[in-house]
Parts: structure tokens; sequence; C-alpha cells
């Protein structure tokens, strides 16, 4: 018996689904975007990087916001006890599923507000990594640096979604819909950065980002 082996790819450790609004868009909070998304827009930022405020000369200062991505300091612990603690594992993925529903609302994916901790229309799967088995002690030191072709590509793709949104936000306007295929492409772009983010940065696997948008 002759057992044929399928040419369908592995599926890639990292998934990101965003669901198509099969409905009339707001068309009033689609207009003011960029101002309806102000104060979540602050609110992700407080939780992205540490900022201080104060007189340092005089040995005050004042830190109000701090997080951000758990990089280095899980790149240390992946490399000397091959570990990666698993409360840094839900922040990091907490924090990149924020960032993605921030970016869906910016990106006119959907009209529902950004929750801070609810799943809502964007669903990611970045499984939990058994750091000994699943990953290489000695590959996140350069990481960062195999993933440079996409960094390359991304910054085209950016460009490229950023000019489909401006055109979605006029088709809103005028028709209350999010072109398939424009929201397609932009969906595809934000997945294909993902998949290097959680392979660069958030180290969660080893296994090369794939050249898709799929």
């Amino acid at each position: 018996m002759i057992v044929k082996e399928s040419s369908t790819p592995p599926a890639y450790p990292v998934t990101l689904t965003i669901d198509y609004p099969d409905r009339p868009l707001n068309r009033l909070t689609t207009f003011f975007r960029i101002f309806t998304l102000i104060p979540i827009a602050i609110i992700l930022a407080l939780v992205s990087g540490a900022t201080g405020f104060g007189d340092r000369m005089h040995g005050w200062d004042w830190l109000f916001a701090a997080g951000g991505i758990l990089f280095l300091a899980t790149l240390l612990m992946i490399l000397f006890r091959q570990k990666y603690p698993r409360w840094w594992f839900d922040w990091n993925v907490a924090l990149v599923k924020f960032g993605t529903r921030v970016g869906a609302y910016i990106g006119l994916l959907t009209d529902v507000y950004p929750s801070t901790d609810e799943e809502q229309s964007v669903h990611i799967e970045i499984p939990y990594p058994d750091v000994p088995k699943d990953l290489n002690q000695w590959l996140p030191l350069v990481k960062w640096f195999l993933a440079i072709p996409h960094y390359i590509v991304l910054a085209c793709l950016v460009i490229a979604a950023i000019v489909c949104v401006v055109i979605t936000w006029f088709a809103i306007l005028f028709t209350g819909r999010y072109p398939r295929g424009l929201f397609d492409f932009v969906v595809g772009v934000s997945r294909w950065g993902l998949r290097v983010a959680a392979y660069a940065f958030l180290l969660t696997t080893d296994q090369y980002p794939l050249f898709s948008l799929d």
C-alpha cells in the first residue's frame, strides 16, 4: 500500500482571524475614527512602554506608565534557563491581542470600540511553548536578524494596507460596507506581521514565518 504525502504545509502555530462585518458599518464613527480612537490609543500607549517625568537633578522621578513586550528578559530566560515564565507569556499575548483589537479598529475592520480584555471580533491563537522541547535555546539571539527579509516585505505591505484603509474609509461613508477584497488583504497583512512578531520578538516558536497573507 502506497501512502501519498499531503502537499498541504503544516499550519503555522500562530493564527489570526477577524470576523468580517457582514452588516452596515457605522458611518458616523467611521468618519470621526481618528478622534474616537484617541482614548483607547492612550491606554494602549500607557501599557506598551515605560514613561516617566520628574526632576532628575533633584533626585525625584515619577513613573506613570510601564509595560511593553517582555523580549530581552524572555530571551535571557530561554538562553540560560530554558524557561518561558507562564505569566510573562500571558502578559505578552494579552498585550498583543489588545494591540491587535485597537489596530483592527484603526483599520476600520470593525466599528465596535476595542475592549481591553474581551476577544470581540479578533481571534488570536498563540500556543504556550514547551521550551526544552519546542525552542532552541540559542536561536533567540539571531531570530530578529533572520526575520529581516520579512521586515522589508512587510514595510511595503503596510504601505499598501494604509492605502486600502483610506479607500475603505470612503467606501464605508458612501456604502456602509467594507469591500471584502480589501478586508481580506488588510487582515492578511496583520496576520503576516503577527507571525513575524511571534517568531522574532514574542519568541513563542522556532518555525520560520510564512511569506503569505493566508
